[in-house]
């Protein structure tokens, strides 16, 4: 029996709709959506335009997961979208980033957010020398210790110009992934895996892939985005940000090459990819992550995912649907997550410049990191890694930028030390250079203090797992 209704209840301030089986919904885009009453006597929202599910979603995915050759580079869509726009911006690039680093530096000034807090008054002031950075960077102008190639180069050229760009790049696309149902079928049909071994709701499993393929700054882009619409809770969306949110498969290769391990490559990257996630599963259950508030974000009503009932397929459909009722056009949907992508690659950007900066400082400099690293000596002898004292200072130096323990340890004789050190550099996840800015850039419930915490207990239940496992698969 087919129902419409004239009541159509009041949407909250992202737009959506109450998720409530019982209730219609209206189109932003196509006037009122109709329900229809099924054999169960349940309500099913029959949205209109439909085929938006399947083309957006499938567009999203292409984007973000399949993997293309074009001009001789293989990588996904949107790292060829990067391309493109860093091709067409030409001479103009550099100072493209440094606006972005200047509207970062302005922007906590400007709003007053840099009183609140003394961390924010700390990265408000580290990010005027962030612009400073940026500015002799783009004039090829590197003073000092930044002359150093692996300095001031690498994070102007390796990261600072790429998460800027692939941020809000990204950002464009990212709407197919999230607005027009395809997180909600998901969430659906992966639930019994997700919440159960992760504490995350199904949906999270895009969150994950997305690292893995793409990028972990756009991935944080829709953990953040999502945890602000109600859709994750704080403790779900400070797991997904600290347990999923790895480098990409790309520069896993990267890793790989400089470790010598390209002939083991498929078994890196599974093992890689399992271990982290073996990694996650321990650590949502212990401090800090088991102790972050369960709440939704301040001021909006916490959508959460249904449990599934009866016939699974049939529910990740009427899911997909409510949200694709309540969905907004493509055109506006995408504008507002480049927005926000604007927002996060100014925050993150000048962070990157100047506490990255002086994270590889340290690295390089000083013999800060050779005395953090004794800490991991007595893990590495437990799991009979070769050179104990080497391997404790690679995976301690890890903290600065993730990329620094495969300098450490390349050329060196043990296949096993190598391969030990890649994975952890991966499973670690947290590192100064990108990944904290980028998530002290959002609105997730973590700080500093936490991230360091975190960054120790991965390393070491790395170690644990994956040299074991390298002793016997090597």
């Amino acid at each position: 029996m087919m129902t419409t209704s004239d009541a159509v209840p009041a949407p909250d301030r992202q737009g959506r709709r109450p998720a409530d089986g019982h209730q219609l919904f209206e189109s932003s885009a196509a006037g009122r959506a109709r329900s229809v009453i099924g054999v169960d006597g349940t309500e099913r929202p029959v949205p209109p335009r439909r085929w938006r599910f399947f083309v957006y979603s499938a567009i999203g995915l292409a984007m973000f997961f399949v993997s293309v050759e074009i001009g001789g580079k293989s990588t996904i869509l949107v790292d060829h979208a990067l391309t493109l726009v860093m091709w067409v911006l030409g001479a103009a690039l550099p100072w493209v980033v440094v606006a972005l680093v200047a509207l970062g530096t302005l922007r906590p000034f400007v709003t007053g957010s840099w009183r609140h807090g003394a961390l924010r008054t700390i990265f408000a002031l580290a990010n005027i020398v962030g612009l400073a950075v940026a500015v002799c960077a783009a004039l090829g102008y590197y003073p000092g210790p930044l002359g150093n190639p692996d300095i001031g180069p690498f994070l102007w050229e390796k990261l600072g110009i790429p998460v800027g760009l692939i941020v809000p790049v990204g950002a464009v696309f990212l709407a197919l992934l999230i607005n027009y149902g395809l997180m909600e079928f998901i969430g659906v049909l992966v639930q019994p895996i997700m919440r159960p071994v992760w504490k995350v709701p199904g949906r999270a499993a895009v969150d994950a892939v997305a690292s893995f393929v793409g990028s972990y700054s756009l991935a944080l882009l829709i953990t953040d985005r999502v945890y602000r619409e109600g859709r994750y809770t704080g403790k779900e969306a400070a797991i997904i940000a600290t347990g999923f949110s790895t480098v990409s498969a790309t520069f896993m290769v990267i890793v790989a090459s400089t470790l010598d391990l390209m002939e083991h490559w498929t078994l890196y990257f599974l093992l890689t990819f399992a271990v982290t996630f073996a990694v996650t599963a321990i650590t949502v259950r212990i401090p800090p992550l088991s102790r972050v508030a369960d709440d939704p974000f301040e001021g909006v009503e916490h959508l959460a995912e249904p449990v599934s009932r009866g016939h699974r397929l049939r529910q990740a459909w009427d899911e997909a649907m409510r949200a694709l009722a309540g969905a907004p056009g493509v055109v506006a949907g995408s504008w507002a997550t480049f927005k926000d992508g604007v927002l996060m690659a100014a925050a993150i950007v000048p962070s990157i410049l100047s506490i990255g900066l002086a994270g590889l400082l340290l690295a390089t400099y000083t013999p800060v990191f050779d005395l953090i690293g004794w800490l991991f000596v007595p893990i590495a002898w437990l799991v009979q890694l070769p050179d104990p004292a080497l391997a404790g200072k690679a995976v301690a130096v890890g903290i600065a930028e993730m990329f620094l323990p495969a300098t450490v340890v390349a050329g060196h004789e043990s296949e096993v030390l190598r391969f030990t050190v890649g994975v952890t550099a991966v499973s670690q996840i947290v590192f100064f250079s990108a990944l904290v800015p980028s998530v002290l850039a959002t609105r997730i419930p973590v700080n500093v203090g936490q991230l360091v915490v975190l960054w120790f207990v991965r390393v070491v239940l790395t170690i644990l797992i994956t040299a074991p496992l390298a002793h016997l698969l090597l």
